[in-house]
Formats: C-alpha cells, structure tokens, sequence
C-alpha cells in the first residue's frame, strides 16, 4: 500500500492542502485552498481516497482545536497534529505563505519528521476548557476586586477592619454610598463584577 501525505494549513475560514506522494523522488504538488467545514473536508477526503492508497493528514496545532483531527480519523485515515514550536525550520526562512506552509508539512510529513502531539478525546478537552474557564475566571474575580478598591481609595474610602473580602467587609461595602449618581453606577457595576 502507498502513502499519500497530507499537509494541511488550517485557518478559521480556510484550509491550503499540499500532498506529498511516497518515496523520497515522490511528487510534491500544492492541492488549493478550500472552506474549512465538515462538508468541504468530507470531499476532499473522497477525492483524495484512491484503492491502495492510505491518507496521513497533519496539521499544526493550534486555536482551531481538534474536530478536524476527529473528523479525519472517523473517516478511516490516519491525522496527525503538529507542535508548531517542534517543526523543523532552516536557518534565514522567514517567508511564510499558506501554501508554502502546507508544502513544507507534507514534505516533513513523509520524511518523518514532525513530531505529533496526544490529542485529547472529546472529555478531556472539555475537562481543559472546564479548568480554563475556572482559571479565567478566578484571574477576572482578582482583577474586579482591585477595580473596587482602587476605585474606593480614589474617593477616600478605606476599610478599617483585619481583612478584605470578609462578611464584614461586604456588610461595609454594602453601607457605601455616593452622592454623584454616576459614581454610584461606577460602585454598583464593581460590585457586580
């Protein structure tokens, strides 16, 4: 069986293809660009697809995630995803096109030389985004509650008790009044924060 290696430069909207034939004098061809949706990957897999032939797709990890991946293994091929800080580069290349990228991850593809990262099954991932989030929010919680004290400093409102964040603290908050209305839409929308 031959190996048809697949480079793919993955962007939000779009998607540049490069396909590497097997062996070291195998042909080296860019494929186009095409929309990155189901719809789109699922023809270009059935038009790639020959008898005898076995796909391996590789991307760059990156914010677009893992559906692609998902997508092309539940069609039966082999995807692999790609750190883009262990993709080998030469010195003085700086130039960088889509479709030069694509070329140069199918070439690597077939030469082995890419080094492919785990990819999370779909729990994981959610786990992650579960850990982010929390991370976010904790980091937006911090950031609010220095707004709040800043903005309280600003106009002459200290806190005399041990510590900040306390329920006697939210009561003295809760006690906090401004005379100019903006002000107090300023206090309120802190707190609410």
């Amino acid at each position: 069986m031959n190996t048809l290696y697949v480079g793919l430069d993955v962007h939000k909207a779009t998607i540049t293809i490069a396909v590497a034939e097997e062996g070291r004098d195998g042909e080296l061809r860019s494929h186009g660009t095409i929309e990155n949706t189901p719809a789109s990957i699922d023809k270009l897999i059935k038009r790639l697809a020959r008898p005898g032939h076995i796909l391996h797709f590789c991307y760059e990890a990156g914010c677009c995630g893992y559906g692609l991946h998902r997508q092309i293994t539940a069609a039966g091929h082999l995807c692999s995803v790609i750190a883009p800080s262990r993709i080998p580069k030469k010195p003085g290349e700086r130039v960088k096109t889509d479709r030069r990228d694509a070329l140069k991850l199918a070439r690597l593809l077939r030469a082995g030389e890419l080094d492919t990262i785990w990819v999370p099954d779909v729990a994981h991932e959610a786990m992650r985004d579960l850990v982010r989030s929390r991370a976010d929010a904790s980091v937006h919680l911090k950031a609010a509650k220095q707004q709040l004290l800043s903005f309280l400093l600003r106009h002459g409102r200290t806190y005399d008790g041990l510590s900040s964040w306390t329920r006697t603290h939210y009561k003295w908050l809760g006690e906090q009044k401004f005379e100019h209305s903006a002000h107090q839409i300023v206090f309120q929308d802190y707190i609410n924060a």
